[in-house]
């Protein structure tokens, strides 16, 4: 779908929303198809090879300035089956870039800009009506901050819920609680912020690069103030979870060797009695203690001296 957001003389074309206001000129794309796009490039004298770009779904972030225009794409975070909650893995939650985010090409100069997505994007609608409608807005680098804010805005919002499905998890593992396929739910988590950090990673030299009017500076350094949040909060995210799965490792490896103690414990008391009970189901004709009046409960008193013996060594030595 084509939308002229903001001209004054806008041709007619196929679901045209049409809103005249002065300023510059705003057309949104979205859900293009391969001549739709080749026809605004030949309208508007866009290079091929950014053409490309917008068209590769699983493109990563990067800025051109091409002379006539500039050239940026971001990702947003835009899961494409929601994304598991509460920290619940799924079998399609082992999410690439593109699965995990959804991509946005800008084209712009002094009076024109151009947005190209596949996904519907809430917040276009919003930064219009918000910011441009009302005059707060006036350039299409001043556009352009607002969108990339609100890019950056969705990776916060998805930080915050696994900072939380991390404290939740974390808190169950000191608990001792039982929880199913908890290696899988942490690298499913693990995976989510890794590609999260690397699309923040490529965006630093775009936020790097974007420049704004003069009156716009503050905002454009909030972007950039933003950007070094995430980076940080996710860095931090993704050495919680690896703390977190060592901790579940060791702590496994700990009640391992506690079912090895006790198992052994058993054993080394039992060793001794089997050994008598051994030694005297012997099938040997001649075997005087057999026939001995007092053998039977001098053999059992015997067993209880030894497994006390045990037991005092094994207390002395702090085993048990």
């Amino acid at each position: 779908m084509i939308r002229c957001l903001l001209d004054n003389h806008c041709t007619e074309k196929s679901d045209l929303d049409v809103v005249a206001l002065s300023g510059f000129r705003w057309m949104d794309i979205t859900q293009p198809d391969p001549e739709e796009i080749q026809e605004i490039a030949n309208e508007f004298g866009l290079p091929h090879y950014a053409i490309k770009d917008c068209l590769e779904p699983d493109h990563l972030p990067k800025y051109e300035n091409t002379g006539a225009y500039k050239f940026i794409i971001v990702r947003f975070y835009s899961p494409r089956n929601g994304g598991a909650k509460n920290g619940e893995a799924g079998k399609h939650d082992i999410h690439t870039v593109q699965e995990l985010s959804s991509k946005i090409g800008f084209f712009y100069n002094n009076g024109f800009l151009l947005t190209i997505h596949r996904r519907q994007i809430p917040f276009i609608d919003e930064i219009k009506e918000k910011y441009v409608d009302t005059g707060y807005v006036t350039s299409p680098e001043e556009a352009v901050v607002k969108v990339v804010w609100n890019v950056l805005h969705t990776y916060e919002q998805e930080a915050e819920a696994l900072v939380s499905q991390v404290d939740t998890l974390e808190r169950r593992v000191f608990l001792k609680e039982r929880i199913p396929d908890l290696q899988q739910r942490l690298y499913v988590l693990k995976r989510k912020a890794s590609i999260c950090q690397r699309i923040l990673f490529v965006t630093r030299d775009v936020l790097a690069k974007i420049t704004t009017t003069p009156r716009d500076t503050a905002a454009l350094q909030d972007v950039r103030d933003l950007h070094t949040k995430l980076e940080v909060a996710y860095a931090q995210l993704l050495d919680d979870i690896s703390n977190l799965l060592n901790v579940y490792i060791s702590l496994s490896a700990q009640r391992t060797n506690d079912i090895v103690k006790v198992l052994t414990i058993f054993s080394v008391f039992f060793m001794p009695l089997t050994f008598i009970a051994g030694i005297y189901g012997m099938n040997f004709d001649y075997m005087p203690e057999l026939r001995h009046r007092w053998g039977y409960p001098i053999s059992l008193g015997a067993m209880v001296a030894i497994s006390l013996g045990i037991y005092i060594w094994f207390k002395r030595k702090r085993w048990l």
